[in-house]
């Protein structure tokens, strides 16, 4: 080999050892398709509700073998921040996942001043725990993101009836602490006989401060065990999933859905800056606590769908997000996301089969 020849080859090869390394601390690969990603179908949407947004799609197959979906859902008329400060949760019903959802009940709506969920009741997390039906949710008391707290609700049968929470699950951290704004997007699992409750929050002064950042403050992941399911939970001084110092920018996740899968706890969620702020991302863990590098879980609906040209109140249209599964034998069957647009352009749910 000529020595040109030979140096060209061994700059070549230093590259190609260097550049992944450093694209994997920063967590820009872009190559990082899942195979949960690859096996994702679009099956279409679904709840689609004349006079009001439908988010946050979390099923549960019921012992009459039906598809029990419980949502989020407010007034069209308060626009896409009506979760905020005017949602209440409700109760819908399908023979299989793909057919069609009839709404059943309204089950949980904002009690008004003087409760901890007086404004808004919001993402909704169902699961089958120890003989009955747990209901995870947010609410608020002033219609902002500050008094969001998670709750508990809970029946023994999905058509209820639900036994509602005077207090809330999860409070925020001290003044100062990385979780000390707020308690949202709860996701829970049973594991050796501990409850573990993952949980979003983020640092109020880092929130107030961050006016140049194109997501205001930086949402983090904790988890708080617990070995009682209604408590108390001990959090985790820190968080359990933190990309806020990877490269530069602001890099976030939220939505997060968490399950297992024989050893392992999973956790599909929505990127916020990572790969970028369309697509989802999975990833692996044995603890709950150190986890795998964030692959790929689904993109935006133009890479499935065709849709109509969206309207100027949708600023998040062709994003999918609060990702659910619909699990069966212990592994997802069927992906439960909202999105932007629909019948009434206003947002819906969407379901993806997950195949193979």
């Amino acid at each position: 080999m000529k020595r040109r020849d030979f140096i060209e080859s061994s700059l070549m090869a230093s590259a190609l050892i260097l550049l992944p390394q450093l694209d994997f601390a920063a967590g820009l690969d872009t190559g990082k398709e899942s195979d949960f990603a690859r096996k994702l179908k679009p099956i279409g949407r679904a709840l689609e509700m004349e006079g009001y947004f439908v988010w946050c799609n979390s099923p549960i197959y019921g012992p009459d073998g039906r598809v029990h979906v419980f949502i989020s859902r407010w007034l069209a008329t308060k626009g896409m921040g009506g979760w905020i400060n005017s949602c209440e949760i409700g109760h819908a019903v399908a023979n299989t996942p793909e057919s069609e959802f009839k709404y059943v009940e309204t089950i949980l709506a904002p009690r008004g001043p003087g409760f901890w969920d007086a404004t808004t009741c919001h993402n909704p997390y169902i699961t089958f725990i120890d003989g009955k039906y747990c209901l995870f949710f947010m609410g608020n008391s002033n219609g902002k993101t500050d008094t969001k707290r998670i709750g508990l609700a809970t029946a023994p049968t999905l058509d209820g009836p639900w036994t509602r929470p005077d207090a809330p699950l999860l409070l925020p951290g001290k003044e100062g602490a990385w979780d000390d704004h707020c308690t949202t997007n709860p996701a829970l699992i049973k594991k050796d006989g501990k409850y573990m409750l993952f949980y979003k929050s983020w640092n109020t002064k880092e929130y107030n401060e961050s006016t140049q950042l194109t997501i205001k403050g930086n949402r983090k992941y904790g988890m708080a065990i617990a070995d009682k399911l209604e408590g108390p939970y001990i959090k985790r001084e820190q968080p359990v999933l933190d990309f806020s110092g990877r490269g530069e920018g602001n890099k976030q996740i939220e939505d997060a859905y968490v399950w297992q899968e024989g050893n392992k706890i999973k956790i599909i969620c929505r990127d916020m800056g990572i790969f970028n702020h369309e697509n989802g991302l999975i990833m692996e863990s044995k603890n709950g606590i150190k986890w795998t590098e964030p692959q790929i879980a689904f993109y935006e609906l133009a890479h499935y769908i065709k849709q109509p040209a969206g309207s100027a109140n949708l600023k998040r249209y062709g994003r999918v997000e609060r990702p659910q599964l619909l699990m069966k034998d212990g592994k997802p069957e069927y992906l439960f996301t909202a999105s932007q647009g629909g019948k009434y352009m206003t947002a819906s749910s969407f379901i993806f089969k997950i195949e193979g």
